[in-house]
C-alpha cells in the first residue's frame, strides 16, 4: 500500500526544518482571460477571488507581509516563495527574469514555485527557470485538472492533454520539477475519470500532485450550471474514498502538496462541509491513519 508522501515530511526531509510558503502575485492575466483562447477564463475559476496574496503590491512588499503573518503563529526562517495567481509565466522574459532573479536572490527563500498553464512555457521561459533551478530549486506547477477531453473541453481548459505532456517532458528536460493539479468532482466525471487523470500524471513524469476538491463559487459558469441542476457535488465520504484510492496509485516518491484546499467563504456555494477546513483536515488525518496511509507527522494543505 502506498503511503501518504506530504509535502511537508518532503520539505524537512530537503531542507532540515519545516518550511512555509509565501502566496504571491504579480498581477499577471490568463490567455483564457485576455481572449487569446476566450476571454471567460475556466468555468469554475473566479476572476479576482484569491484570497491569498496582495495584488499591486512590490514583491518584496508582499514577502514582507506574508512572513509577517506566519512569525506572528511560528518561528519560521525559511521560506518558499509561490507565485500562485493566475498564469505567471504569461509576460516577457524581461519582466519574468526581473522578478523571479530579485526573489531567488533572498536568503530566506529556499525555492521558488511557479504555477503557470502547460501552453505558456516557451523555450526562453524553460531555460530562464532552469537558470534560476542552479541557484535553488525551482518548481512548476501545471494545472492538468482532467485528463478527460471532454471534461477539459466542458471546463474551457482550453489546451489538449498533448500539451500538458511536452510541458513536463520539457521541463523534466531542464531539471525541473513539476508539480500537477488535479480537481476531484468536476462534473459528470467518475470514479474512474479521476484515478485515471492521476495515472496520466504520474505516467507523464509529475513529481509532485495537488489533489483538490471541486468547489463551486458564486459568479461562476460552474455556479450557473450547479444552480440548474445539472450536477452534483462530492459528499465528505465520497470525496474522502476517491481522494485514498488516488494516493494509494501514487508511486512512492511523488509528493502529495495538498489533499483537499478551502474556498473563500464569501462565494462559496458548494459543497458546504468544505468550509470547516480544519474539520476536514482532522477527520481525514484520522481516516488516514485507520487506513494506514499516513506515515509523516501531519497533514498539511
Amino acid at each position: 500500500m502506498a503511503r501518504y508522501y506530504s509535502l511537508n515530511d518532503y520539505l524537512k526531509e530537503k531542507f532540515g526544518e519545516k518550511v512555509y510558503k509565501l502566496s504571491l502575485d504579480l498581477g499577471f492575466t490568463c490567455p483564457n482571460r485576455d481572449g487569446t483562447l476566450d476571454t471567460r477564463g475556466c468555468s469554475f475559476c473566479l476572476a479576482g477571488s484569491s484570497h491569498f496574496a496582495s495584488r499591486g503590491q512590490d514583491i518584496d512588499e508582499q514577502i514582507e507581509a506574508a512572513k509577517a503573518l506566519v512569525l506572528k503563529k511560528t518561528k519560521a526562517k525559511k521560506f518558499i516563495a509561490y507565485f500562485q495567481s493566475y498564469t505567471n509565466t504569461y509576460a516577457p522574459i524581461e519582466t519574468l527574469k526581473s522578478v523571479f532573479s530579485q526573489v531567488v536572490a533572498r536568503e530566506d527563500i529556499v525555492a521558488l514555485s511557479v504555477a503557470t498553464r502547460p501552453d505558456c512555457l516557451p523555450e526562453e521561459v524553460i531555460a530562464l527557470l532552469a537558470e534560476l533551478n542552479g541557484i535553488k530549486p525551482v518548481w512548476v506547477e501545471l494545472g492538468l485538472q482532467t485528463s478527460n477531453e471532454k471534461s477539459a473541453e466542458a471546463i474551457r481548459r482550453c489546451y489538449k492533454n498533448e500539451v500538458y505532456k511536452s510541458a513536463v517532458s520539457a521541463l523534466e528536460q531542464a531539471g525541473i520539477d513539476v508539480i500537477t493539479h488535479v480537481i476531484l468532482g468536476l462534473p459528470n466525471e467518475t470514479k474512474e475519470d479521476m484515478l485515471c487523470t492521476v495515472d496520466f500524471a504520474v505516467s507523464c513524469g509529475t513529481k509532485g500532485i495537488k489533489l483538490q476538491l471541486l468547489h463551486v463559487l458564486k459568479g461562476t459558469d460552474l455556479c450557473n450550471d450547479y444552480e440548474q441542476g445539472l450536477f452534483s457535488t462530492l459528499s465528505f465520504d465520497e470525496y474522502t474514498e476517491i481522494l485514498f484510492d488516488c494516493i494509494r496509485r501514487l508511486p512512492a516518491d511523488v509528493v502529495v502538496h495538498r489533499i483537499t484546499g478551502d474556498a473563500p467563504k464569501k462565494f462559496l456555494v458548494a459543497p458546504l462541509w468544505s468550509a470547516d477546513k480544519k474539520t476536514v483536515m482532522n477527520e481525514i488525518s484520522r481516516r488516514m491513519e485507520r487506513e494506514n496511509l499516513m506515515q509523516g507527522e501531519d497533514v498539511k494543505k
